[in-house]
């Protein structure tokens, strides 16, 4: 990377067929996203969390490198946008996937689903307070009625809000501010530089960042204890989650506005508890119906909004 400038094309406007590609894509990015409060949950009772941190960001940043490489991208760097990919980098990893693996060490994977539930919310919030993004009463209506089927749906599967399980969720919500901030402040970013560039550049560099905190736990950590399912738990979190998910979460962002893409949070617990009923026989409820009938209804209202 160097500081020699480069142009770049912003993405155009998207017509009805790119829109309606790109909400194809934020559902595919939530069933991509859908699984990672259970599969997080599974692993960390077998590798600590910043042993966790590393070798899922390790895993993540070398696949991005192997794509660019492939692709033979070379992203060249403008001096004035140093300090914004350092402060995303550090939101990404250090701050938003560290968070949420330390916090599912001591809270349940339904409490975590609630948490960033709330991220269009705070998602927002942000992107009026920051971006002066219009704040529209059918926007707002969406979002808040979003969220209430949401809860409907996390409540029924069981949350728990006891003392015990205090620290995990502030450390949780920690994450989902920095997830929010990074919803937020990437769009500058995608628009000058694509997102896939913007998406490996935020993981490569905070990959690097977290080196020096997550190092010495890692090497002392017994990786030869650890079975294929860890592996593929590791590989789900590093490649489906922190690669492919994060980049149609970017692509998206740079096509409409942050609030309206973060609203395709509320749909992942949905998609968890399908997922569980296809694989798992798990049965449908009558609250999962309506509190995912409710959700999509807000999802759709704030699209219009």
């Amino acid at each position: 990377m160097t500081a020699s400038r480069m142009q770049h094309q912003p993405p155009q406007r998207a017509d009805h067929s790119s829109g309606s590609t790109v909400y194809l894509l934020l559902l595919l990015q939530s069933l991509m996203a859908s699984g990672t409060h259970i599969v997080a949950k599974v692993v960390v009772h077998d590798v600590e969390p910043f042993t966790l941190t590393l070798t899922r960001s390790v895993v993540s940043a070398v696949t991005v490198g192997l794509i660019l490489i492939i692709r033979g991208r070379r992203v060249r760097i403008q001096r004035e946008d140093y300090a914004l990919i350092f402060w995303l980098s550090v939101l990404a990893i250090p701050i938003n996937q560290f968070c949420f693996l330390m916090g599912m060490s001591y809270t349940l994977p339904s409490n975590a689903a609630l948490l960033y539930g709330t991220t269009p919310i705070v998602v927002l919030l942000f992107s009026r307070w920051l971006l002066h993004e219009r704040l529209t009463r059918r926007k707002t209506a969406g979002v808040v009625v979003g969220f209430v089927g949401v809860a409907i749906v996390i409540f029924e599967r069981g949350v728990n809000v006891s003392a015990g399980f205090v620290v995990g969720n502030l450390v949780i919500f920690g994450g989902v501010l920095a997830w929010s901030l990074y919803t937020v402040f990437g769009k500058r970013l995608i628009v000058k530089y694509g997102a896939l560039e913007a998406s490996c550049l935020t993981m490569i560099v905070g990959t690097i960042l977290f080196i020096p905190i997550g190092i010495v736990p890692a090497t002392k950590f017994p990786f030869d204890t650890l079975s294929t399912s860890n592996w593929l738990e590791i590989l789900y979190l590093g490649i489906i989650t922190s690669v492919f998910a994060y980049y149609l979460w970017y692509y998206a962002l740079g096509r409409i506005e942050a609030s309206k893409v973060a609203l395709f949070a509320y749909l992942q617990p949905i998609l968890t508890t399908i997922l569980a009923v296809l694989l798992l026989g798990q049965d449908i409820t009558f609250a999962f119906v309506l509190g995912g009938s409710i959700a999509i209804g807000g999802v759709i209202m704030a699209q219009f909004g």
